[in-house]
C-alpha cells in the first residue's frame, strides 16, 4: 500500500490489478461501486465489512 498525490494505492498479492482509491471526504455513488468491483467484492461483502 501507498499514496500517490491524493490518491491511496492499495495491492493485494496474487492479483495483477492495483486499486487506486480517493482521499476525498466524500466519493460519488459511480466512483464507490466502481472501486468495490475492482477490488472483487459484492457491494453486499463490502457493507458486511463496515
Amino acid at each position: 500500500m501507498g499514496q500517490v498525490g491524493s490518491h491511496l494505492v492499495m495491492v493485494k498479492p496474487g492479483l495483477r490489478v492495483n486499486l487506486s482509491v480517493p482521499q476525498h471526504k466524500e466519493l460519488s455513488i459511480g466512483t464507490l461501486r466502481a472501486l468495490i468491483r475492482h477490488s472483487g467484492m459484492t457491494v453486499d461483502e463490502f457493507l458486511s465489512l463496515l
